[in-house]
């Protein structure tokens, strides 16, 4: 019989890249990690970590079980808080802040699943950019757990009682209109686009700061038509012919036709997706909310990679 607490262990480890590291998020010693992993591979039977003087690599075969593992995982915490409910009927609230692209194309994916209902989560919603959310998990604040997004390395500051955790890479993608000519999936050089219209962020923003310091590194200095931080403004209008456009591909998940999308090698930027938790607040129901979430990023295309 495999262990749960064993699967829990080794959904860290390949998430983390390190014993250590899961030890860390785990509040386990790195020894009780890898003594974890070893009985997982005796209960299992299979090999699940190569193990060198230096270093220890999880296998592919370890990868396949913890994906399995993350469903396996969820179904557990959906049992045992459906079972709690049976005494308490109360649904524990969770008060979420997450930014607009998030709360249109992946958060109705969650609450659409056929599980939602009986995971025992009152969820409040608060829908603002970044900054504004973070101020919510200040003290005294409203929220319990953050998405929010960063571009670069500047722009977002958090309290130091908040635990960070990455959820994945949103890529901006350079968008055309269709009526322009260029073939979808071209690649093309930045100078190619150093005469067309664009339509841009509203200077002064940290993301507009990235973007001016990228675009000139290429030696691309815009002619700007609109300032627009609405994306899906910005395609409307980028299908009208008005202008190109940097839009990430989370804001692309119902693009409509007019556009086409070009591989600029030169411009290659991200929004780092990252949920913000304060360690006090972390119970069961904000864990199975981050569980569930993590699979729709994936169905999505925006999860980590593999270290």
């Amino acid at each position: 019989m495999v262990n749960p607490v064993h699967l829990r262990t080794l959904l860290e480890v390949t998430r983390r890249g390190s014993f250590a590291a899961a030890a860390v998020q785990l509040g386990y010693t790195a020894s009780a990690v890898s003594q974890q992993m070893s009985a997982l591979e005796r209960e299992s039977g299979v090999t699940l970590f190569e193990r060198s003087a230096r270093s220890v690599r999880p296998t592919e075969t370890a990868f396949v079980m913890a994906r399995h593992a993350a469903k396996v995982l969820t179904d557990i915490d959906a049992l045992l808080a459906a079972t709690s409910r049976t005494h308490d009927t109360t649904a524990q609230e969770v008060r979420l802040g997450i930014f607009p692209s998030l709360a249109t194309y992946a958060l109705p994916r969650l609450l659409r699943l056929p599980q939602w209902p009986n995971l025992g989560i009152n969820l409040k919603v608060f829908v603002a950019e970044p900054a504004q959310t973070i101020q919510g998990l200040r003290t005294g604040g409203e929220l319990d757990l953050a998405l929010v997004y960063q571009v670069g390395q500047g722009g977002l500051a958090w309290p130091h009682s908040v635990n960070r955790q990455w959820l994945g890479d949103d890529n901006f993608r350079v968008v055309l209109p269709e009526s322009w000519g260029l073939q979808a999936g071209s690649q093309v050089s930045a100078s190619q686009l150093a005469e067309m219209p664009w339509i841009m962020h509203h200077p002064g923003t940290a993301d507009a700061t990235v973007i001016e310091r990228l675009f000139a590194s290429c030696n691309l200095h815009p002619r700007v038509v609109a300032y627009c931080d609405d994306f899906n403004a910005s395609l409307e209008m980028a299908a009208a012919g008005f202008g190109a456009a940097l839009v990430p591909e989370l804001a692309m998940q119902h693009m409509d036709s007019g556009v086409v999308v070009l591989d600029v090698p030169e411009i290659r930027l991200a929004r780092n997706i990252f949920a913000l938790l304060i360690n006090e607040k972390q119970n069961a129901q904000v864990g199975l909310f981050m569980e569930q979430l993590s699979d729709i990023l994936r169905g999505l295309s925006i999860s980590p990679r593999r270290r």
